[in-house]
């Protein structure tokens, strides 16, 4: 398990108790919290120092479907025909030839190899899942933090007031 000082990403975003966040204001859907740090944006905040947190997370999977061997060899074939696309422009760039026959080639090959995996994919789940989904995370409601030295800012921005002067360590 990675501790918080072996994450990369700790040197940019920090810890939450390491750094004195404030709610600056709760709303219930992440639109309005994402508008109200734009406000912050464009007034001139240094949003940096906001985060948005969602609380009273929930996972929610919307079933889209059934799912069929030949659903999933089609779908397996349209990945197929991407992979087929960039590997058609990789030796169109990397050994020039007849333009319409290498692309055709690539192409089929990869919705080929796609449908192939795809259709193996599905008959290894042995009917444990012949359905497709959409998986998605919701919140109950969404707080827009903003670290404690600048929470004044940040609420006279939000409020349509000028950014005021402040002599900040940043």
């Amino acid at each position: 398990m990675s501790t918080p000082a072996n994450n990369p990403a700790s040197r940019l975003v920090p810890n939450t108790a390491q750094v004195d966040y404030r709610i600056l204001k709760s709303v219930a859907a992440y639109e309005q919290a994402q508008e109200l740090v734009d406000r912050l944006s464009d007034g001139g905040f240094p949003v940096e120092k906001t985060r948005i947190v969602g609380t009273g997370l929930r996972s929610v999977e919307q079933v889209t479907g059934r799912m069929t061997t030949g659903k999933a060899a089609g779908q397996g074939a349209l990945g197929g025909l991407w992979f087929g696309l960039m590997i058609g422009i990789l030796f169109l760039i990397l050994a020039p030839g007849n333009f319409f026959l290498i692309l055709l080639l690539a192409l089929g090959f990869g919705a080929v190899w796609g449908a192939i995996f795809g259709a193996l994919g599905h008959a290894a789940t042995r009917g444990r899942r012949d359905f497709s989904s959409v998986q998605v995370m919701e919140a109950e409601s969404y707080d827009v933090l903003v670290e404690a030295s600048h929470i004044n800012q940040a609420a006279q921005v939000a409020n349509g007031q000028p950014m005021p002067e402040q002599d900040t360590e940043a």
